[in-house]
């Protein structure tokens, strides 16, 4: 376990008050936090005694607040180290399962060590792995094709500068092993150093933390295993923090709980196409509250739906965003 990892650090589970006010009313059963992290949402549900948690998180490094809460609710709190594209294989009484939770952001401990590279101000090898991961951004940043590079920044990132700053990489990485810092000092090289809004190196941090962990069709299995998992009445309810994240989520739910018409004069209506019961389409975003006390949930989409139907068939979203998911395949 990294030794930069501690208890202390503070970390703001991100519209915690408004996921607790929708899923409050099934208190009583259990709980699946797909994203434990350091566990504020598991807590927060804990505080009920009529409740019982199932966590799961891929990070190994989050055992250490698992077995925190696990001594203090010891019959009431599981914790399993998986991915969430894995949550079929928890074993849990359907009729129980009150709701699904996932907040897809990365956690303040993932971002405070700098071993682990999410941050621009890491050091050392590049890494981004947020765990059970089959290669890390070192071996992208230093094995990856330039037009491999560029796809993954240009469809992840939507850096308009992708195409120089790849062909920067395979450059750079013909004099020497490319860092963390290193990799910042090219993006800044090629989108000069002008003061923007947000960092020049944040949208392909992003694309490359994307492609390293297979977030889009973990995120895509997910949905689909939760779909499965929970019974009618329950909620799956999904934080997001970039557009590809929101963009996937908005079509789960939004296409899902609608009724779709073959023809305006025959009309063809399947109920077992209605999957979902949404209460508003809109997302639930962060209070000026709590910007002011944690302003990195600025970009913090909060989506949920009520399960309606057993019934679903799930091929067009796969279809939908075949593209991003196909991307995740590319070969070094």
């Amino acid at each position: 376990m990294s030794a930069t990892i501690k208890l202390e650090d503070k970390h703001f589970p991100v519209l915690l008050k408004e996921l607790i006010s929708i899923i409050s009313p099934l208190y009583g059963g259990t709980f699946l936090d797909c994203t434990f992290g350091q566990g504020g949402y598991s807590k927060k549900i804990l505080e009920n005694k009529n409740n019982k948690v199932i966590a799961i998180d891929r990070d190994k490094n989050v055992f250490l607040y698992a077995n925190q809460i696990q001594k203090k609710y010891a019959h009431r709190f599981y914790f399993q180290n998986i991915r969430f594209s894995e949550i079929d294989s928890i074993k849990v009484k359907s009729k129980d399962l009150k709701a699904i939770i996932f907040d897809l952001g990365y956690s303040t401990n993932q971002i405070k060590d700098l071993k682990r590279g999410f941050s621009f101000k890491s050091t050392g090898i590049l890494n981004m792995r947020m765990g059970i991961n089959n290669f890390s951004c070192h071996d992208v940043i230093s094995g990856m094709s330039e037009k491999n590079l560029y796809t993954i920044f240009k469809h992840y990132g939507d850096e308009k500068d992708s195409k120089r700053i790849a062909k920067k990489i395979i450059e750079i990485r013909k004099l020497k092993i490319i860092n963390t810092q290193d990799l910042t000092k090219i993006i800044d090289s090629v989108k000069g150093f002008k003061k923007y809004k947000i960092n020049n190196s944040t949208k392909i941090f992003q694309a490359l933390r994307i492609f390293v962990n297979k977030e889009i069709s973990e995120l895509i299995k997910g949905l689909i295993n939760a779909f499965n998992l929970i019974p009618v009445g329950g909620i799956i309810a999904v934080v997001t923090f970039h557009s590809i994240e929101d963009k996937i989520v908005k079509f789960f739910f939004k296409n899902y709980s609608e009724v779709k018409n073959t023809s305006r004069y025959q009309p063809n209506v399947n109920k077992n196409s209605i999957c979902f019961s949404l209460k508003r389409k809109k997302p639930i975003t962060p209070s000026s509250e709590e910007l002011k006390k944690n302003p990195p949930s600025r970009s913090a989409k909060l989506r949920f739906a009520i399960k309606t139907n057993d019934e679903g068939n799930f091929e067009e979203l796969i279809q939908k965003f075949k593209k991003l998911t196909d991307i995740e395949e590319l070969q070094f």
